[in-house]
């Protein structure tokens, strides 16, 4: 059975930057089950993990336009202070979720002065190169549930 839409892939995988950080690991914390096709896991890798076999190894480098996209500077913006009136302690690195024209967007604190608190819309990575070592441990066919719901269930997967 080949990976390919539709079928469940469950993966043990490691992302490094360029730099060899390890940015994510499923190391310790079980493998990870996604639903081929369905957008759960990034561009890059999907289609480099595309025809592959259980137990095939995959190492592959994704750039950010495959990723988690390009950064926009102007995504990032100083807001009054004020604005996070309900939060007593503000710190770089909160995540908050703001209301926007095109609809809810994750902000990130990056910087807190007297007045104001710079949050930045970016996805964490976007702008990273992306180094992926993957190994498949299986694939199997989707049931209807997930296929519906566009998400694998139960181990490594979604638990409603």
């Amino acid at each position: 059975m080949k990976v390919a839409e539709k079928m469940v892939v469950v993966i043990d995988y490691t992302l490094t930057d360029n730099n060899g950080e390890v940015i994510d690991t499923s190391e310790g914390a079980g493998p990870l089950a996604y639903l081929h096709g369905a957008g759960n896991i990034v561009e890059g890798l999907e289609e480099a993990l595309t025809g592959k076999e259980a137990g095939e190894q995959v190492k592959v480098s994704i750039e950010p336009a495959k990723g988690y996209g390009e950064r926009h500077e102007d995504m990032q913006q100083d807001v009054p202070k004020e604005l996070f009136g309900g939060v007593e302690n503000i710190e770089v690195g909160m995540q908050f979720q703001s209301e926007t024209d095109q609809g809810p967007v994750l902000v990130t604190v990056v910087a807190i002065t007297e007045e104001l608190v710079t949050v930045d819309g970016n996805h964490p990575l976007a702008g990273v190169d992306l180094n992926f070592d993957v190994t498949i441990r299986e694939i199997r066919e989707a049931n209807e549930e997930e296929l519906a719901h566009g998400h694998v269930h139960g181990e490594g997967g979604h638990h409603h």
